[in-house]
């Protein structure tokens, strides 16, 4: 996409408003042009804070960016779109700020192809998908009414502000107002994972349930908490959606929205470092001598990056975390294909949208064991050359032993990457028998590729498994005027996570800041930027 920042050494570049702090328009910086990071600069900006979001790319987006390469364009990671359904975190957004997202539905949102050569179709229409799912599994029905149950419960407590975990006492507030009676339903739930309701005599019942929630809560059915498994089991039922251009068309539209909106969004300018005095954030460094003074600083990075911009200043409670409780998450291993279009056109008719594909139940999953395909929408041309279609293969990996081969070994660290390639491939032709014969073009990405591309430490993706609601982390960070934002807070995965995530920081943020009028909780929970 084109640079929407000024060049360096114009006037836009100059630190925001220097001087005293304004009560009307505090100073916002933004590290981070990701999902999160764009949201919650949008909803501030909206609210008449002056913001800049910095990036260190030359296209926002991040995990869930869109990168150009010989006329593809192919999406760096993230690659299902949901929570535009009516009450959808991205639908709130827009109808806060007035913009358009550029999707389009799907459905089916998936399919999803066992190991005995079944496939189960991941219906969005209700009707279709209790059908699907009644002849693939029967026997399962309840823990399916109780999955959708779960779930529902799970949504209407996030359409409302629901802070979880709570970190101040206006949080403990707004979470007690955010209960309903039928709320406690949820209760003998919240702490259990979501294994232990289902039951099933078919060997492919747990392979089929823990290939999605790896995806979407990074862990599976023995450990994924039940109401968080619930709702992320309930994606395709909420919609998944095709973005033209790719995922990047989000980060893309909120960026532009941004910049026309009088805020600025820099790209090129990574953050190197944030200064503080008398305990708080005072302003950012980038790599091109950029110095941006805030008032509030919201970094869109993970807890590792957000040490590593604090240095010495690092709160304690968040060194303690890094050095005792934090575990590296998952990083991914991602191939991306150029497929003749006429070619599959003829072995693959119907060949759409998503694909997961589930090898050898026998082991953990991952590591090539289980691939997510994502196809583009054929209809969208700009993302790829006449002919030709773009497509993202990816699976979860360790980070660990990517890094030590490519610190240690470079020859194997590269012999590695072609056997993860081809396994991967190998996965969809199984499933697919000529899958291989339609790839016109191939390169692959690990962990060490990612962190290149996007500065996440080591390459890490997706935000923490969700394991259990104490573990779950929030926004503040132990500065009063620095907050995290994006996949590393409550709840986590997924553009639609990452965007409650960020209008929870943005209210809170607004909360925090002196704005001459109280805020009322009652107009908060009816509509969180009607202040």
């Amino acid at each position: 996409m084109a640079d929407t920042s000024v060049p360096t050494g114009t006037r836009r570049l100059m630190p925001i408003s220097r001087g005293p702090f304004r009560r009307e328009n505090p100073r916002v910086a933004v590290i981070g042009a990701g999902i999160g990071g764009l949201t919650a600069a949008a909803l501030l900006l909206k609210e008449g804070c002056d913001v800049a979001v910095l990036e260190a790319h030359v296209y926002p987006g991040g995990s869930a960016g869109t990168f150009y390469h010989k006329k593809f364009r192919f999406d760096a990671g993230a690659t299902l779109a949901g929570g535009f359904g009516p009450g959808g975190p991205h639908t709130r957004v827009a109808e806060i700020l007035g913009l358009d997202w550029p999707v389009t539905p799907v459905d089916p949102a998936w399919v999803v192809h066992l190991p005995d050569g079944r496939t189960v179709t991941q219906w969005a229409d209700p009707e279709r998908w209790h059908a699907e799912r009644q002849a693939a599994f029967p026997g399962t029905e309840s823990f399916w009414q109780l999955q959708e149950r779960l779930a529902d419960l799970a949504w209407d407590i996030s359409t409302r502000h629901f802070p979880w975990p709570p970190q101040s006492p206006r949080d403990f507030t707004a979470l007690v107002a955010a209960l309903r009676p039928r709320t406690l339903g949820a209760l003998p739930f919240l702490f259990r994972p979501i294994g232990r309701f289902a039951s099933s005599a078919d060997p492919m019942f747990f392979p089929f349930l823990d290939g999605q929630l790896l995806i979407s809560a990074q862990t599976t059915a023995d450990r994924a908490n039940a109401l968080y498994a619930a709702a992320a089991l309930d994606l395709p039922r909420r919609g998944v959606n095709h973005v033209r251009g790719g995922m990047g068309g989000l980060a893309d539209t909120l960026a532009r929205w941004i910049v026309a909106n009088g805020g600025q969004v820099h790209y090129r300018q990574e953050v190197t470092r944030i200064d503080m005095e008398a305990g708080l954030a005072k302003a950012v460094h980038t790599t091109r001598g950029l110095r941006i003074e805030a008032d509030f600083v919201l970094a869109n990075v993970t807890p590792w990056g957000l040490a590593a911009l604090l240095q010495e200043d690092t709160p304690r409670p968040l060194v303690r975390d890094l050095d005792r409780k934090l575990k590296p998450t998952w990083g991914a291993f991602t191939v991306y294909l150029g497929l003749d279009r006429a070619r599959l056109s003829a072995r693959f008719p119907d060949l759409a949208g998503h694909h997961q594909v589930i090898v050898d139940p026998s082991q953990p999953l991952g590591e090539g064991n289980s691939v997510f395909v994502s196809l583009a929408d054929p209809a969208d041309t700009s993302r790829a050359p006449a002919g030709q279609i773009p497509v993202t293969l990816s699976t979860h990996t360790a980070i660990g032993p990517w890094w030590d081969l490519h610190a240690k070994d470079p020859a194997a660290y590269g012999d590695r990457k072609e056997a993860y390639l081809a396994r991967m491939v190998q996965a969809v032709e199984q499933a697919l028998p000529g899958f291989r014969k339609t790839v016109d073009f191939q390169m692959a990405g690990t962990p060490v590729t990612f962190q290149r591309f996007t500065r996440r430490p080591r390459g890490m993706v997706g935000g923490f498994p969700q394991t259990s609601l104490l573990s779950a982390r929030g926004p503040a960070t132990g500065i009063p005027n620095l907050r995290l934002v994006g996949d590393s807070i409550f709840p986590g995965q997924s553009t639609a996570g990452v965007t409650l995530g960020a209008m929870r920081v943005a209210r809170d943020v607004l909360q925090s800041l002196p704005r001459g009028r109280p805020v009322a909780v009652g107009d908060l929970l009816k509509n969180p930027f009607a202040l």
